[in-house]
C-alpha cells in the first residue's frame, strides 16, 4: 500500500467582513498554488493541519462558525503580532 497524504491550503480574511470569511480553499496542486500566492503578496503562513481540515469543509466567502473562532484568533492574534499591530486602545486598557 502506498500512502500519499493529501495537502490542502485555506485562506482566511478577517477586517473587512465583521467576522472572518474563507476566501479560498484547495487540494494538492491548489493548495500549492495558494500557498505560492501568499508568499508573493507576503501573506503570514501557519501550519495548523487540523484547523485547515475544518475549515475546509466550508463553502467559500462563508463566515467562519463560531465553534472555530477561538482557533482563528489565534492564529489572527498571531499574525497581528508578526505586523506589529494590537488591538484599538490596547495601551489605554493595559497602562491602567
Amino acid at each position: 500500500m502506498i500512502y500519499k497524504p493529501v495537502k490542502k491550503a485555506v485562506a482566511i480574511e478577517y477586517g473587512k467582513n465583521p467576522v472572518p470569511m474563507l476566501t479560498a480553499k484547495g487540494q494538492d496542486e491548489l493548495a500549492e498554488a495558494i500557498i505560492a500566492e501568499a508568499q508573493r503578496q507576503g501573506v503570514h503562513i501557519a501550519k495548523d493541519p487540523q484547523l485547515v481540515a475544518l475549515l475546509s469543509q466550508l463553502d467559500l466567502e462563508g463566515e467562519i462558525p463560531e465553534n472555530l473562532y477561538v482557533a482563528v484568533a489565534v492564529i489572527l492574534s498571531w499574525v497581528y503580532w508578526l505586523k506589529g499591530m494590537e488591538p484599538e486602545n490596547f495601551r489605554k486598557k493595559t497602562s491602567r
